[in-house]
Formats: C-alpha cells, sequence, structure tokens
C-alpha cells in the first residue's frame, strides 16, 4: 500500500482522518498521559530504593525522557502519520513483519495498560465512595471509554483536559498541604538528602531511576494522534517539551515535600496511597474522600488515553496494508476510526480477565522499551530520507544515548514479564500471519466503484 503524504502545508492534509488538535489539546494529552494514576503509587517505590533522596533518580530519569523525546520529536514531525513507531519501522527497516510487531507491541501496551487501569478503577478508591460488584464496574466503564473514543477525537482531548486538570489539582494539593507542614515546622529539610540504610546509593539510584523513567512517558501515545494535530511541526516540540518538564517540576515538588514531611518508612508502609500518607502526616485536614475521587478520575484520564492511543496504532497498522482494510474504516460523520476503536474496546475487556494490576504493569513497561529501541534505531537510519516540509532534527548522539539507556532498562525485568512479552510476540507472529493471507485476498478482490 502507498506511503500517506503530505500535501501542500504540513499538518494540514494528507489524511482521512480530522484535524481538530491544536498545541494546547496536545499539550494536556500529554500531560494527562504523564501525571496520571502511576504517581499516587510512584513516590513509595522510588523510597524503597534511594529513602529520602526521591529527587535525585527524578532528575535522571527527566534528562533521560526528554533524550527519548527528542528521538520523537523529529520522527513525529518528519512524518506526522497515525501509527507511531510502527510506521516510522516501516519506512527505516522496509520489512512487513517488523513493522507489524513493534505496531502490535504498541497497541497491546496501550490494551494492556488500559485493562489494568479499568480494574484499578473498580477497585479501592471507588470502594471508599461506593460499594459494587467489580466485573460490571470494570466492563461498563470500559463501554463509556469506547463511546467517548467513537464520539471524536476532539471530545475525547477535551474530556481528558477537564480530568488533567483535576489530577493535577489533586497533586497540586499535596504540594500544598507539605509546603504548609514544612512552614509550619512539621518536616525534616535533612532527608531530602538521606538515602536507604539497606541499599547501597549507586545501585538504589540506579533502580529508583528506572521506576522514575516509566513515570514520564506519554509521548508513544501522542505520536498516534499525528493525523489529528493541525500543524504537527510547530505543535508537537512545544506540547511534547512542555509536558515533560512540566511534569518533572511536579513529580520534583512532590518528592521534595514527600520527603521532607513523612519519612520513609511511612512512604514505603502506604502501599498504594503513598501520597495519602503524605496530606494525612502533614496535619492539614483534608478528607480521605476527596483524594479517593481525584484518584478516580486520573485512573480513568489514564484509561481513555491509552485507549485513544492503541485505536489510533490499529488503524495506522491497517493503513499500511498490515491488517484487513476493515480496521481502516472511519466513521462519515465524525471521522474516527470506529472498528479499530471497537476492536480495541472489545479486547481490553477481555484482557481486563487476565493477570493482576502489578503484572499488567510491569508488561506495559518491557512492550513500550521495546518501541523505544525500535523508534530510536529508527530515526538514525531515516537521517538520510529527506522531506519537502520543515522538522525538528536532533543530533545523532541524542539517540544513541536513549538507544543505550533503553536496553539497559531491559535488564531490570523479571523473568515472568520476560515470558508474557514473548507470548505476545508469538500472538503477534500468528496474527501477522493470517493478515497476510486476508490483505492479499483483499487485494486480489476487484474493487467495487
Amino acid at each position: 500500500m502507498a506511503q500517506t503524504t503530505l500535501e501542500g502545508t504540513p499538518g494540514t492534509s494528507g489524511t482521512k482522518l480530522k484535524r481538530t488538535v491544536g498545541t494546547l489539546l496536545l499539550f494536556f494529552f500529554i500531560v494527562g498521559d504523564t501525571l496520571g494514576a502511576g504517581i499516587y503509587t510512584l513516590v513509595g517505590d522510588l523510597s524503597e530504593n534511594v529513602g529520602g533522596a526521591l529527587w535525585v533518580p527524578l532528575i535522571l530519569a527527566l534528562v533521560l525522557a526528554l533524550l527519548t523525546a527528542g528521538t520523537y520529536a523529529e520522527l513525529i514531525t518528519k512524518y506526522p502519520h497515525a501509527g507511531g513507531a510502527a510506521r516510522y519501522a516501516e519506512r527505516a527497516f522496509k520489512l512487513p513483519y517488523v513493522t507489524f510487531i513493534v505496531g502490535f507491541l504498541m497497541l497491546s501496551s496501550g490494551i494492556t495498560t488500559a485493562a489494568s487501569l479499568a480494574n484499578a478503577f473498580a477497585g479501592e478508591y471507588l470502594s471508599e465512595i461506593v460499594r459494587l460488584p467489580a466485573v460490571p464496574v470494570t466492563l461498563g466503564f470500559i463501554a463509556v471509554l469506547i463511546l467517548i473514543n467513537l464520539r471524536g477525537v476532539k471530545e475525547s482531548l477535551s474530556a481528558n483536559v477537564v480530568m488533567t486538570v483535576i489530577e493535577v489539582s489533586g497533586l497540586m494539593l499535596v504540594i500544598t498541604v507539605a509546603a504548609i507542614a514544612i512552614g509550619a515546622g512539621r518536616g525534616d529539610p535533612g532527608r531530602v538528602l538521606e538515602f536507604a540504610a539497606e541499599v547501597p546509593p549507586l545501585e538504589g539510584v540506579f533502580a529508583a531511576t528506572i521506576i522514575a523513567f516509566f513515570s514520564f512517558l506519554g509521548f508513544e501515545a501522542a505520536a498516534n494522534m499525528a493525523e489529528e494535530v493541525t500543524n504537527p511541526t510547530r505543535s508537537y516540540p512545544r506540547a511534547l517539551f512542555g509536558a515533560i518538564i512540566t511534569a518533572g517540576v511536579v513529580y520534583l515538588l512532590i518528592a521534595l515535600g514527600a520527603s521532607m514531611v513523612v519519612t520513609p518508612e511511612q512512604l514505603t508502609s502506604g502501599e498504594t496511597r503513598p501520597l495519602l500518607n503524605v496530606v494525612e502526616g502533614s496535619g492539614v485536614g483534608v478528607p480521605s474522600l476527596l483524594f479517593s475521587i481525584v484518584a478516580l478520575v486520573a485512573i480513568a484520564n489514564g484509561a481513555l488515553l491509552f485507549t485513544v492511543m492503541a485505536s489510533r496504532a490499529t488503524y495506522g497498522l491497517a493503513e499500511a496494508g498490515l491488517l484487513p482494510r476493515s480496521f481502516g474504516r472511519v466513521l462519515r460523520t465524525r471521522r474516527t476510526p470506529w472498528v479499530a476503536i471497537l476492536a480495541v474496546g472489545l479486547l481490553t475487556m477481555g484482557m481486563s480477565f487476565v493477570g493482576d494490576v502489578s503484572v499488567l504493569a510491569s508488561t506495559t513497561v518491557l512492550l513500550l522499551v521495546l518501541v523505544f529501541i525500535s523508534a530510536n534505531i529508527s530515526v538514525l537510519v531515516l537521517k538520510k530520507d529527506k522531506v519537502e516540509h520543515p522538522h525538528v532534527t536532533v543530533p545523532r548522539v541524542v539517540s544513541v544515548v536513549a538507544l543505550v539507556v533503553s536496553i539497559a532498562l531491559l535488564t531490570q525485568q523479571e523473568p515472568i514479564v520476560w515470558a508474557i512479552g514473548g507470548g505476545y510476540v508469538v500472538l503477534g507472529t500468528i496474527v501477522f500471519l493470517l493478515a497476510r493471507v486476508r490483505t492479499r485476498r483483499e487485494a486480489a478482490e476487484p474493487t467495487t466503484p
């Protein structure tokens, strides 16, 4: 199938999808995807490795995230098409199998994450408000995500804006109550320089940096929105780097406040609610119900964004001729990829019955790192490829360093996660072979005028 190309002004034509997303909506999309549900458990995980020195791995992770974002800034503005890393692999390697596997891993990560968040939505935070059976809530929640996604990308991202404002307001509340406690003399600033006693500092910082790095990820999901952004060359660099830096500042303020207000033991004993421990430890009266609501909004926001990403990745594979043409169908009025959206929604419902939240989350991490490795190699291969419209160009060393870091991150995965990741590759290979047979049959059929 011929590649989709841009004609005229970059970012304004050459796509069946509706270009309605500007810089601000894209910025909120990436911020919402980055400052998602993970931040509410991140601080406790970091503290286990570095004690009160939470800011050290966060700064390192911010630098590493910006390196990988540099790769994506060049690729997205050079090739503003839906499909993300899969489309870049297609151009770089020209091997249909490699293209498909990269895309399959990418959309699988979105489905897996959305399923994990759907299970979390029906969990203990909701129980603080109302007690309902988990399975119906999970399936109903995913059904609502499908409807929002079908309605249109602008509607999806507008909902994202509202939810992002709410979840960021919750994080700002944590920062505020920590500042009040410190100002009242109830904090200990010296803890920010204290490392965990039972973990060697370098080992702890390395492990914590890996955890923190994943909290910054949001640009791969944004890459799949390229065909719905009004001016990718202008909007993506501003939204991408602005969102990552914004997330970095928020994370650092929370880390410093948490370290000063409560001890590392209090953070790590909080299981899935370390930030609530910070709020309670501050002495400022904030109802726990409020945090439950904010957490549910954060979870819903993350699930919505990952379903949007996965559906656009599926659409991109169909447009590349690697899935049957039916997955590339769009609604005539809404111009959303409805077959891809329904397929992703149904698969998300199925995955919600497989594994627990932690296993699904770890699997997502592995899949995305493999995707990042492909993207970093692709950008190096495609340096010699020239396009007619302006785009971002980053030095080769940026992508080389990002590639090395991504490979290093793979060494931290557990055997069970590798086994599940391998299962995804096997499944993807089977789907690829079946899809090739189907697309060849479709190509041989006469086209109806």
